[in-house]
């Protein structure tokens, strides 16, 4: 998921190229997803780092909540964006209880710990004060 894009068709592109899937966007509020399946996130995020390595953020690991795969990733404009797989589908949500998942786990239940960006990105003061808001 991509979050507060300029151009959200050139970063839906850069995904496409991948042979992502399109999962959907909506303009004005910048946001696109992309899944692959069969847990590819591995070698898809190699292809997508080939190249360009200081696009790599965070991966491979799987998340608790939602047991999917993931890689996060720089994408063409910056953005953090998740890849990811294998994410579990509440099918019937009278089934579901909901809980709080607290610590390291409230993130990821295997992998690399994330790094400090991930938690506090560089430009968040930038972020906070409006500077990335668009120019009229």
């Amino acid at each position: 998921m991509t979050l507060g894009v300029p151009d959200v068709g050139a970063v839906a592109s850069y995904y496409e190229d991948f042979g992502l899937r399109r999962v959907g966007d909506r303009p004005g509020r910048g946001l696109v997803l992309a899944t692959t399946e069969g847990g590819e996130v591995g070698r898809g995020a190699t292809a997508m780092l080939e190249g360009h390595p200081e696009r790599h953020v965070w991966g491979l690991g799987r998340h608790h909540i939602g047991s999917n795969f993931f890689w996060y990733l720089k994408d063409p404009v910056g953005n953090f964006s998740e890849y990811y797989s294998d994410l579990d589908i509440i099918l019937d949500d009278q089934l579901w209880e909901p809980s709080v998942v607290e610590g390291a786990r409230g993130l990821y239940n295997w992998g690399p710990p994330p790094p400090p960006s991930f938690i506090q990105p560089e430009d968040l003061a930038a972020l906070m004060t409006g500077s990335h808001a668009p120019r009229a």
